[in-house]
């Protein structure tokens, strides 16, 4: 079962890479009516919190800006940033090498008992997997938010 989620993993990551490569970078910043955030938030949240999540399911040493917990956590959106948030390339970058961290898990890193439990309101997690097993649901989420306001965006631009 541990390898399957391993491979959900990565099957969405590379989905989601694909979704971001095929996105040009100048619908990145277009905010559609009906939503708080843009396609760069949505990507940098997916990075933000798949960082957060490897490091707390696999004490993994964080490898993203320490910008990103600014730009991307939660609660967080872009009329509200005062630095440059990443490019379109760097974000790839780091989906990239997210990936590759991916392909070094294994089915006995998902069995281990995490130090404290990870509480989220009603909901409790108390293995590496069940925590990466979420953050993955997380993506798939923030994939299909970036979906819809691409094509949010390229109907704003026919218009």
């Amino acid at each position: 079962m541990s390898e399957m989620v391993i491979n959900t993993a990565k099957v969405l990551r590379q989905i989601t890479q694909q979704q971001v490569q095929a996105t040009p970078e100048e619908l990145f910043d277009v905010q559609i009516a009906g939503f708080n955030n843009t396609i760069r938030w949505n990507v940098g949240h997916i990075i933000y919190w798949m960082d957060q999540y490897s490091t707390l399911s696999f004490a993994s040493p964080s490898v993203i800006p320490d910008t990103y917990e600014t730009l991307f956590n939660s609660g967080t959106k872009p009329s509200d940033w005062s630095s440059t948030p990443p490019s379109k390339k760097e974000m790839l970058g780091i989906l990239a090498a997210q990936l590759l961290r991916m392909t070094e898990l294994t089915p006995e890193m998902l069995e281990v008992k995490l130090s404290t439990p990870y509480a989220m309101g009603p909901f409790q997690f108390n293995t590496a997997g069940e925590l990466f097993n979420f953050a993955i649901i997380h993506e798939a989420i923030h994939l299909g938010t970036i979906t819809s306001q691409l094509k949010g965006s390229v109907a704003l631009t026919k218009d």
